[in-house]
């Protein structure tokens, strides 16, 4: 019989009566892609990404393994292209993918696989992947090319619909001559790997950990303070509030407002009542609202379902969905579009969403934390933000207050990431020159932390040794002037005048030019008062 001839019904032989299924003469089931789904679902949540892929490659790789013995008893192929191809065939006909005629993973250019059943249901239960996820389908070739070639054959997947490629490739060839290339694959093939990739796992945890305990102690003593969580510096008394007020909130599974300036780090308060809150273990989802178009948005939150619109080929949780057991931080609320307002209010008063393309709602379980810089109150009051799903958003309102009102935080956060810039950097321990440390605090810091942090950054990227001069600072911050003081005593406004017009002209270094061109005046204006002032000669 020719490959091209093999027919399912002709494999396949069902035994109603005794309710046993065989195929290519060997005991076969059933199984439920969805099922499968779930169980991929699982293995991720309850053991690794790594582990799961261990398990499911291994899996793969004993199914194809033993469908190749099948299939040598069944039939007397006398060319090896016949039991290639075969293997290709017999999964088509099982029904885990589509694969083109003549094409395997041995052909030149390997194999284009169309329809992934594991790539969909990864997509459906996990979302788009970084990396290929079609483990099964390598592992099923992999051990079905291992028994017909008589040598270890590892098939790869290089591109996956499971990660947003328009279809599956698979390579494959044998250990010698993948080379280095196989050597973070192997593992997974191994019969022991999924012991050595959970110790691995535990290995890489452990020292994640020792990584962050020592960034944490480090930053702890850069900044001077006590740590805090979610790398907040809380040195003046208006940000000890914001974090008391904060620990509060996430005692409570109500919405909170985080309110404040653009760069003040709201949402690193917003994950501190996260990591504070009894859904610490769960995911911490965050999204932009102002950053994707309102023809997207809706998908995003609420998810949609297949063939819901052009491009929807299969069904997809939303961002509320996929948060369940967490918190969904919504960041830039005040963008949201006026007909996203109405869909958002209806979720939080029902606590369910509603799928793009369905008709049943969906009951979520997620903590809502939300984040402007905008004044909601004024833009409801004029009717740009619907003031009844205001109401539900701020239950508990926390401001950040800007830099500039905490000018106690500047130093310890300048400090704190200067070592965070310098590890990250690779660089040696890096501190601020007095000089330098003065500068940031004349500096009124409208970008407010976020500003500071380019600053840092900048400066640890330019230091030329172990201390931050004022020269390795941005031009805005070096030319920054000492903010005005009033005693208790005014002085005239003509005396006030002379004393910055002097401390500007010594700044310069006596060049006049220089001086009025700050000044926005005229250099003859300049010469005039400096000789009221008897400095005409400076």
């Amino acid at each position: 019989m020719r490959v091209e001839d093999l027919d399912i019904a002709e494999l396949l032989d069902l035994d109603a009566r005794r309710g046993a299924i065989r195929f290519a003469g060997e005991r076969a089931l059933l199984l439920d892609a969805v099922a499968m789904g779930l169980l991929r679902v699982e293995l991720c949540a309850t053991f690794g990404r790594a582990a799961a892929r261990t398990i499911l490659t291994r899996f793969g790789f004993a199914h194809g393994f033993r469908m190749a013995e099948a299939m040598r008893a069944q039939f007397a192929w006398d060319h090896a292209e016949d039991w290639r191809d075969a293997g290709g065939r017999i999964h088509v006909l099982q029904g885990f993918f589509s694969l083109a005629p003549g094409e395997g993973p041995l052909s030149p250019g390997g194999a284009r696989v169309d329809a992934s059943y594991e790539a969909e249901q990864h997509l459906l239960h996990l979302g788009r992947a970084s990396e290929p996820v079609c483990w099964t389908l390598a592992g099923f070739a992999s051990g079905y090319l291992t028994r017909t070639e008589g040598r270890e054959v590892y098939v790869l997947e290089h591109r996956c619909a499971g990660k947003g490629d328009a279809a599956c490739q698979f390579v494959g060839k044998t250990a010698e001559a993948w080379g280095r290339e196989l050597d973070p694959h192997r593992p997974f093939f191994a019969p022991g790997g999924l012991d050595a990739t959970l110790r691995q796992v535990g290995e890489a945890l452990e020292s994640a950990k020792r990584k962050l305990r020592a960034r944490e102690r480090a930053l702890g003593e850069a900044a001077g303070e006590r740590d805090e969580p979610s790398g907040v510096v809380a040195g003046s008394a208006a940000m000890r509030g914001v974090l008391d007020l904060a620990r509060r909130a996430a005692k409570v599974d109500s919405s909170v407002l985080v309110t404040g300036e653009s760069g003040v780090g709201k949402e690193r308060v917003a994950r501190l009542v996260h990591e504070a809150s009894a859904r610490a273990a769960g995911p911490f989802l965050a999204i932009n609202c102002g950053a994707i178009p309102e023809a997207l948005l809706e998908s995003e939150l609420f998810g949609h379902a297949r063939g819901a619109f052009t491009g929807a080929t299969h069904d997809r949780i939303g961002l509320f969905e996929a948060a369940a057991g967490g918190t969904f931080f919504l960041d830039e609320i005040g963008e949201l579009p006026a007909s996203m307002q109405v869909k958002l209010l209806r979720v939080l008063q029902e606590r369910t969403v509603r799928r793009v393309g369905e008709n049943r709602s969906r009951p979520i379980d997620v903590r809502i934390v939300s984040a402007t810089n905008r004044d909601l109150c004024g833009e409801a009051s004029a009717g740009r933000f619907r003031q009844d799903l205001l109401y539900r958003l701020k239950v508990v309102k926390i401001r950040v207050p800007p830099l500039r009102e905490r000018p106690e935080d500047i130093l310890p956060l300048a400090r704190a990431l200067l070592t965070e810039a310098a590890q990250r950097m690779k660089r040696p321990a890096l501190r601020l020159g007095v000089r330098a440390a003065d500068q940031l605090l004349r500096y009124p810091f409208p970008g407010n932390v976020r500003e500071l942090q380019n600053a840092m950054e900048r400066a640890a990227a330019l230091a030329q040794g172990p201390q931050i001069e004022v020269e390795d600072l941005p031009e805005e911050v070096r030319i920054a002037l000492p903010a005005p003081v009033v005693g208790p005593e005014v002085r005239p406004l003509a005396d006030v005048e002379q004393a910055y017009i002097l401390a500007v002209l010594s700044r310069n270094g006596g060049n006049q030019t220089r001086t009025a061109a700050e000044l926005g005046i005229g250099v003859s204006t300049l010469y005039r008062k400096l000789k009221r002032y008897g400095r005409s000669s400076a």
